[in-house]
């Protein structure tokens, strides 16, 4: 076996974990969810869902990746063999998303340089089916969207120039850059907007509570699904990197740590967005209502929208959010991609060159078929399809396998040897019992979500990417591994 790379120190392995829980989710989703669930009273099934899934998963996730030392498929075939198809069906879903997350980026990047000049001009609805994201009309397909297919070319030569070095080097270095960076940008954008007109409108939109809400179920299930993809719980993303870790490192409290500061992140970043929000809503007389929603329409429609009417400050405060936007977005990608990388180089025994340059070259061809003009409606189908149904299903199947068949109480010692946070029986019962029925009702409530309402195309793109998925890792499970690995 190769020797396993490693963090040159415990500070790089946080500020990657904290590159990949912050990411595109706590800037344009958090806010979203909040108003749409209870306001104030969301942060209370918020915090629950902290206590009984972030941080116990991610405590399991650290134990097993630092016990083994080893990639997420050679740990599941270490535990049992046949459990390694399991393995390469999670970490080709995590590849899956570093793909449509690059072309997401590169979406990103492309209104970067727009709000050099502001070119989206005065209808950004329009700039971003035309230039960017296109439509969900099909006949828009045979053709694509320069910008973005050449920002996608850019993204992933960023991502590979990081990756393809050892981890402290690239990943670690990367990181120690960009989160500070990202903290930075963040905190003046937020602390500016606090002080917009209308700032007020915003933030009691965002916070007035609902206390009603605390019996709807759904309240319940936003909140769980909220933080298991905002830490990325379950994903081999925390797994492989606590894999990296030297020995000595305080597992326990570097979770603590981590999900203290995506929380605040996110918690902050919608102020912030809310308080812009309020301030379109005082200036043009607009109902916040209208003005509300998430992800590429807040984003890339709604904020441009806004930076046109501030003036000279929307000049300086549009590059800053989609520079941001691209910081976060490149640290979760990092984390993302790394679980495939690790496990294709251990077990084809190539170097780490090698097999970024290939994945990359791989996930850069596919990228670009997803930006077509269709692009944004192909993405959102693809991403609700490997979240809600392949990655939401192997989560609680990583909770029984590590819980119940390898054993918690292998795992306990390695937990609470030089950490100041000890875990012991209420850890492993939630572990063994609440996480997976907790996961396992999350699953069955997104699948009815996923398939209620899916026409013939949808299910034709849920069917490709089952058989690829399931294809590819039949294929790495049944390749042996080089003698000089072994």
């Amino acid at each position: 076996m190769s020797e396993q790379a490693q963090w040159d120190s415990t500070l790089s392995f946080l500020f990657a974990m904290i590159g990949v829980a912050v990411g595109l989710g706590n800037i344009w989703r958090f806010s979203y969810v909040v108003y749409t669930n209870g306001g104030g009273t969301f942060f209370i099934p918020y915090l629950v869902a902290i206590a009984l899934m972030g941080i116990p998963f991610l405590i399991l996730e650290y134990g097993i990746g630092f016990s083994f030392k080893k990639s997420f498929t050679e740990i599941m075939k270490s535990i049992r063999p046949q459990f390694e198809i399991i393995a390469w069906i999670l970490v080709i879903f995590a590849f899956i998303v570093t793909i449509y997350y690059m072309v997401i980026l590169s979406w990103d990047l492309v209104y970067l340089l727009s709000s050099i000049t502001f070119s989206w001009g005065t209808d950004a609805a329009l700039y971003f089916v035309n230039n960017v994201g296109g439509s969900s009309n099909l006949s828009n397909a045979n053709f694509l969207l320069i910008p973005t297919t050449i920002g996608v070319i850019i993204t992933w030569a960023i991502l590979w120039f990081i990756s393809n070095k050892d981890v402290d080097k690239g990943i670690g270095k990367a990181s120690k850059i960009l989160i500070p960076l990202l903290f930075i940008i963040m905190g003046i954008i937020i602390v500016y907007a606090l002080t917009l007109p209308g700032a007020d409108i915003g933030i009691n939109t965002l916070l007035n509570p609902t206390w009603s809400k605390l019996y709807d179920v759904n309240i319940w299930l936003a909140a769980f699904g909220q933080i298991i993809f905002s830490l990325s719980v379950g994903e081999a993303l925390a797994l492989t990197y606590a894999s990296y870790l030297p020995e000595n490192s305080k597992l326990t409290d570097n979770v603590f740590l981590v999900v203290a500061s995506n929380s605040a992140f996110e918690v902050c970043t919608a102020f912030g967005v809310f308080s812009i929000l309020g301030f379109m809503s005082y200036t043009t007389g607009t109902p916040m209502v209208q003005l509300i929603t998430e992800g590429t329409g807040l984003i890339f429609i709604v904020f441009p929208m806004i930076f046109n009417i501030m003036g000279a400050m929307g000049r300086i405060l549009a590059p800053l959010l989609f520079l941001a936007i691209l910081f976060a977005g490149i640290t979760s990608a990092l984390g993302l991609f790394e679980p495939m990388v690790n496990s294709t180089l251990s077990k084809l025994g190539w170097s780490r060159r090698k097999t970024t340059t290939i994945l990359c070259i791989i996930g850069c061809i596919i990228s670009v078929t997803l930006t077509t003009g269709i692009s944004s409606y192909l993405i959102g189908i693809i991403d609700a399809f490997v979240n809600q149904f392949g990655v939401l299903l192997l989560i609680p199947i990583q909770a029984i396998i590590f819980g119940w068949i390898y054993g918690l109480d292998n795992v306990i010692p390695v937990l609470n040897e030089h950490s100041t946070i000890k875990v012991g029986r209420l850890w492993k019962a939630i572990i063994k019992y609440i996480a997976p029925v907790i996961l396992f009702g999350l699953w069955g409530f997104g699948i009815f979500k996923l398939f209620s309402n899916a026409n013939s195309f949808e299910i034709t793109v849920y069917a490709i990417i089952s058989i690829g998925v399931l294809a590819l890792s039949l294929l790495f499970t049944k390749r042996k591994t080089p003698s000089n690995q072994n």
